[in-house]
C-alpha cells in the first residue's frame, strides 16, 4: 500500500529529545518527511478545489447567462470569466500537476500504478480541452464587449464559439470527475 512514509512518532519523538541537547533547532528527518508529504498533499487537495470549483462555476454562471440572451449581461459574465481563469483556475492548473508528481515521488509510487496513470493521461485531456476553451473565452469576451459598445447583437461567430466552448467544457468535466473518483478510491 502507498501512502506517506511510514514514521514511528516513539522514534521521531526520541530523535528530537536526543537532537534537543546538540541543537534546540533539530528535529527528526522522519518527522520532516511526514510533514512535508502531508503539507503537500493539502496543496494538492486545496488545489484540485480549487480548479475544480471555479472552472465549474464559471461554466455555470457564463452558460446560463448566455442563455438569457443579454448581451450587456453576456459581456460581464465572460469578461468575470477570464479573469477568474486567469487568478485561479491557471495557477491551480499549474500547481496541481507539480504537487501530485512530487507525492508520487515522496510515496515511491510506480508512474505505472493504473489509477496514477489513468489520471495524468485524464488531466492531459481535460487540459488539451482547456486552453481552447480560453481562447474561446477570450474571443467570445472581445466580441461580447463590442457588441455592447455598437449597441448590435452578438454575431453568430459568438454562437458558434459558445458550442464549441460547451462541447469542450462537458468531457473535460466529466473527466476531472473521473479524476477525483481514482485519487480518492486508487483501485489497483
Amino acid at each position: 500500500s502507498y501512502g506517506p512514509p511510514r514514521v514511528n512518532l516513539l522514534s521521531a519523538s526520541y530523535n528530537r529529545l536526543f537532537f534537543i541537547g546538540r541543537s534546540r533547532y533539530a528535529i527528526s528527518l522522519g518527522l520532516i518527511m511526514a510533514l512535508d508529504y502531508l503539507t503537500v498533499k493539502w496543496l494538492h487537495v486545496m488545489s484540485s478545489q480549487l480548479l475544480f470549483g471555479t472552472g465549474l462555476g464559471s461554466a455555470f454562471y457564463m452558460f446560463f447567462t448566455n442563455l438569457t440572451g443579454d448581451v450587456r449581461a453576456i459581456a460581464v459574465v465572460t469578461r468575470r470569466v477570464v479573469i477568474a481563469d486567469w487568478l485561479f483556475t491557471t495557477p491551480t492548473a499549474i500547481l496541481q500537476p507539480l504537487t501530485g508528481f512530487y507525492l508520487i515521488h515522496l510515496a515511491g509510487m510506480p508512474w505505472t500504478t493504473p489509477w496514477v496513470f489513468w489520471s495524468v493521461l485524464g488531466y492531459g485531456f481535460a487540459g488539451a480541452c482547456w486552453l481552447p476553451v480560453v481562447w474561446l473565452q477570450i474571443r467570445m469576451a472581445a466580441m461580447a464587449e463590442k457588441a455592447v459598445r455598437e449597441n448590435q447583437p452578438l454575431p453568430p461567430r459568438y454562437w458558434r464559439f459558445h458550442a464549441l466552448w460547451t462541447a469542450l467544457g462537458v468531457p473535460a468535466f466529466v473527466v476531472f470527475v473521473v479524476i477525483f473518483y481514482l485519487m480518492v478510491v486508487k483501485p489497483a
